[in-house]
């Protein structure tokens, strides 16, 4: 309770609460900021309930603040900002759902009690009475957090049949926490999947963005895929579990793709240029190869290939995230990571000349960091000697990475002439030669590097004279 007491004390719930019990209304915080009082996190979110109508609500915190927000007015909510920290209150509810749209029928309740009888799992469905400091606990959530389980507060079948999306964030509350989902919420999981059929694919994506964004996703894929849920979600995941037979044995591209996504994790936090969980990232590292399953091969000798996978590949996560309702900059961003993965593996073969490697930096773009650690993080080679090898070619082509960026600005890598001098120079108009000209010249700049306004009004010149000539 120590640390709820310094929560209760601390702005804006000290001065909420204050507030509301002057007016004559109860106020409770709820949800996860009390949960993770007792886990020793720190609350993100500050949500509150109370008896008080949207009004009453809005009538109570214009005594504390300007800046409120009446966007969740229908279902109860009023939003405010308080000494610069971010609020909500919702009226106490008792909604009922139409088990069709999983949309509420939205009716505002006068109990604490029923209100939190109606949240997702029982660890979420704590509050503390403010200013008393009484810890409301109908459900036995305090007991479920010790012993690190995720249950309903009542039957799965009402919960998950009220709101289908709960699956999801059953799973997501489990890589996020740590906690084990107890026996029957997880049966339900798996026999009632096909409710997630009327949730949104936005608030599909949401929830799965979410997992992937937590410490240890893995846990929270696995238990996706278990429970028959990836299928409904994203089926090329668990479409990576390729048969073996016992004449030709292949690595697991399931299990090794959970790995890539663990190391591409740990790569992430260990570099300064990454300010928390990336998103682009963990969705290319988790679908790398689902492009295997359609280009597998059984070749002579029990050798199995995967031919341009990587194209494959990219194309078919394009089509998931634009089904997901994906923003248009994460997808191309994805497919276009899941697209290069494999250019690397080109130089171990032999030392790229200079040219190869500026390549490389134009085709990544502003997604080269990315690239750097996913292709890293594909390594999963148990054979020591390669993984080193590997390794070792990495670091070499990083440094001449950053020795060639640093000599010639290699991240914007540009002809040394630009529009207005190709038509000034050659005398001609704006049209298709400006742009033939200018792909010459990059060319040029991408092989020899950067060559001086003087060489390359003669390269041009010359170039120019024999496409006439033509």
């Amino acid at each position: 309770m120590v640390r709820l007491r310094a929560l209760s004390e601390s702005s804006p719930v000290a001065p909420l609460a204050a507030a509301f019990s002057k007016a004559g209304f109860e106020l409770a915080l709820v949800g996860g900021p009390v949960r993770d009082a007792f886990l020793g996190r720190d609350a993100k979110d500050l949500d509150f309930t109370s008896n008080a109508t949207p009004d009453e609500i809005l009538a109570v915190l214009s005594t504390l603040t300007k800046s409120t927000w009446d966007i969740g007015r229908d279902f109860g909510t009023i939003g405010a900002l308080i000494d610069g920290e971010q609020v909500e209150i919702t009226t106490y509810r008792s909604d009922s759902y139409d088990q069709q749209t999983r949309k509420p029928v939205v009716a505002f309740g006068d109990s604490l009690e029923v209100d939190l009888s109606r949240r997702d799992f029982t660890v979420n469905a704590l509050a503390l009475r403010l200013p008393e400091l009484v810890l409301v606990d109908p459900s036995g959530g305090v007991e479920d957090l010790l012993a690190g389980i995720l249950r309903t507060p009542s039957t799965p079948a009402i919960s998950f049949g009220d709101d289908p999306l709960r699956m999801l964030r059953a799973i997501r509350f489990s890589a996020q926490l740590g906690f084990d989902i107890d026996a029957e919420t997880l049966d339900a999981l798996a026999t009632m999947g096909g409710s997630l059929k009327i949730i949104s694919a936005e608030r599909i994506r949401d929830e799965f963005s979410k997992l992937l964004l937590t410490p240890t996703p893995r846990r929270g894929v696995e238990l996706l895929v278990e429970t028959g849920l990836a299928e409904l979600v994203m089926p090329e995941i668990p479409a990576l579990r390729l048969e073996r037979d016992e004449h030709h044995h292949h690595k697991d591209v399931y299990q090794h793709s959970l790995t890539v996504l663990d190391q591409a994790i740990e790569l992430e936090e260990s570099r300064d240029s990454f300010e928390g969980p990336d998103l682009v990232l963990r969705l290319a590292a988790l679908m790398h190869d689902i492009g295997k399953p359609a280009t597998k091969r059984l070749e002579p000798g029990g050798v199995v290939t995967f031919y341009h996978h990587d194209v494959v590949g990219s194309k078919i996560a394009k089509k998931r995230l634009r089904e997901l309702r994906f923003d248009n900059d994460t997808i191309h961003d994805v497919a276009r990571l899941i697209e290069l993965h494999l250019r690397f593996f080109g130089y171990t073969e032999g030392a790229w000349t200079d040219s190869a490697v500026r390549r490389y930096v134009r085709d990544a773009g502003p997604l080269l960091e990315r690239l750097h650690i996913l292709t890293r993080a594909d390594v999963t080679t148990r054979n020591t000697r390669k993984a080193h090898m590997l390794s070792f070619a990495y670091d070499d082509l990083e440094t001449r990475v950053a020795e060639l960026a640093e000599l010639e600005e290699m991240q914007a890598v540009r002809p040394d002439l630009d529009g207005e001098q190709i038509m000034a120079i050659l005398g001609i108009r704006p049209g298709r030669d400006v742009g033939e000209a200018y792909r010459f010249l990059l060319e040029m700049r991408l092989d020899d590097g950067p060559l001086g306004e003087e060489e390359a009004t003669r390269r041009l010149l010359e170039w120019w004279a024999a496409r006439q000539e033509s």
